[in-house]
């Protein structure tokens, strides 16, 4: 799934507009409340339509921070015979929204809100990058400035939001997933601190090398699932900065046994490790220092 932030004013018009134009599942978020510059009492900006086709991916909405209009229920769903549907619920924030979206979605379109690694877009007479965590693709004074087509490709080139779900619902869909009877996973997540006396880990950030990184993890992927009684076995490691306790790195297995998907699995990692050109940078309470530079 490639996520997109559109902040500022106008923010939810141009989400519709660049939904439209968007090849695949579309999922539209807006934010509950007025604080990102959201424009909802322009004449034509109302909260986001769970008819509306261009959000064919599902939508979102803010509705539900209300705490009258909370269900008794933790999540609420009605949908009709045709599959469109409409929640309300909550998740552990923005993160979540992201996690549980990605593996049903080729785009995400966050009307309001934005993270470290998702790409934005800032509207308004006066945009400033620094508002914003992510990597800004373009700035303009309206929607109606902004060049769809060349934010579309931009969009398409900027990393991917990936999660373990994602990758287990592509081996679940091999050709050989009847003959499989396990799948196995690793998850490489950020530590916080080797022991309990260590400065704390605040962040690592990773660089690769564009295109040879993919081409080798596409190589070993192959290698791996050439073997007897493998099936598929699919890869995705992040980068960019990411914060203590989050997903680095994953390595699927669908197998047609757990000793061969285990063994996969660990010799996954290994070669990735090993031979992929990914680099590491960590910052802890006290210091930055690349790793590779140091071992």
């Amino acid at each position: 799934m490639r996520p997109l932030s559109i902040v500022g004013d106008g923010a939810p018009r141009l989400a519709r507009r660049l939904a439209a134009g968007l090849d695949g599942r579309v999922a539209v978020v807006e934010r509950g409340d007025d604080a990102a510059g959201s424009d909802r009492s322009e004449p034509g900006a109302r909260g986001p339509d769970p008819s509306d086709p261009a959000a064919d991916g599902g939508v979102v909405d803010g509705e539900g921070t209300d705490p009258e209009r909370r269900p008794d229920a933790d999540t609420e769903i009605a949908f009709d015979a045709d599959g469109n549907w409409r929640g309300r619920g909550s998740v552990e924030g923005f993160d979540g929204l992201l996690d549980g979206l990605a593996p049903d979605h080729d785009y995400l379109l966050a009307v309001g809100e934005s993270r470290l690694r998702v790409p934005a877009i800032l509207l308004g007479p006066d945009p400033d990058p620094e508002s914003v965590p992510g990597t800004v693709l373009a700035t303009a004074g309206s929607p109606e400035e902004v060049a769809l087509d060349a934010l579309v490709a931009d969009l398409d080139d900027a990393e991917p939001w990936i999660t373990r779900e994602t990758l287990v619902r592509r081996v679940e869909a091999s050709a050989d997933a009847e003959r499989s009877g396990a799948i196995a996973t690793f998850t490489g997540r950020v530590r916080a601190r080797d022991a309990s006396d260590d400065d704390r880990t605040t962040y690592l950030a990773f660089e690769k090398y564009e295109g040879v990184a993919a081409e080798r993890m596409d190589a070993i992927a192959e290698e791996l699932a050439d073997r007897d009684g493998v099936f598929d076995v699919r890869m995705h490691h992040r980068t960019g900065v990411i914060e203590a306790g989050e997903d680095i790195v994953f390595v699927v297995v669908l197998a047609g046994h757990r000793r061969e998907a285990f063994r996969t699995v660990e010799d996954g990692i290994d070669r990735l490790k090993d031979e992929v050109p990914i680099f590491k940078k960590e910052a802890t309470e006290s210091e930055t220092f690349w790793v590779h530079r140091r071992d």
